[in-house]
């Protein structure tokens, strides 16, 4: 489930997994695959941030409301609408909560995600980039203080919520934090404790 989370751009913003079965994460109306978040942030925190450091990968915009959908009402079943209502009409919510937990093999249903948001959404780049005099990071139009984008960050290292089903992490979560423990500078302070 997207948690809200504060940027100093747009005020508090939904970010996250909002389908167990997909590796999809939302940030407001971006639509992106978790390893490419992954491995931009693995990027950032393999490089020494002298001024501005900047990287990229191909995600999604949705700018029509209809066309993004109600997580609620598809999550509860009321109606299957846009986007996120034909991704709960394929993957509906688990019958019992012991089913609701984030797949680790979310990226086996890409394929079905793609043709899926490429009915309702605009393809792009997103950038994100690092301003380490400001020391805070941009994710295309959103910005965010140091501390927010380590929330974005431990969110999908635990899975979101309700969190990796049996603990089990894709590998690329698992190399993401161990290229950020290694790294310094922006990402100095951040803890994994859960």
């Amino acid at each position: 489930m997207p948690l809200a989370f504060d940027s100093i751009s747009h005020g508090t913003i939904a970010f996250g997994f909002f389908n167990i079965e997909s590796d999809m994460l939302l940030l407001d109306r971006y639509f992106f695959f978790a390893d490419d978040f992954c491995e931009s942030v693995s990027k950032i925190a393999e490089i020494h941030v002298k001024d501005v450091s900047e990287v990229s990968w191909d995600g999604y915009q949705i700018f029509n409301p209809e066309d993004m959908g109600d997580l609620m009402a598809a999550i509860h079943g009321i109606y299957y609408n846009g986007f996120i209502g034909e991704v709960y009409r394929r993957f509906p919510f688990p019958e019992t909560r012991k089913g609701f937990k984030q797949k680790p093999y979310g990226s086996r249903n890409r394929d079905i995600m793609k043709a899926m948001i490429s009915k309702h959404a605009v393809p792009g780049r997103i950038d994100l980039i690092v301003e380490q005099e400001k020391m805070d990071v941009s994710i295309g139009v959103y910005r965010f203080e140091r501390a927010s984008f380590y929330e974005l960050i431990k969110y999908v290292w635990r899975g979101g919520y309700p969190r990796w089903e049996g603990e089990v992490r894709p590998d690329y979560v698992i190399e993401m934090k161990e290229k950020i423990v290694r790294s310094s500078g922006l990402f100095k302070g951040i803890s994994f404790e859960i």
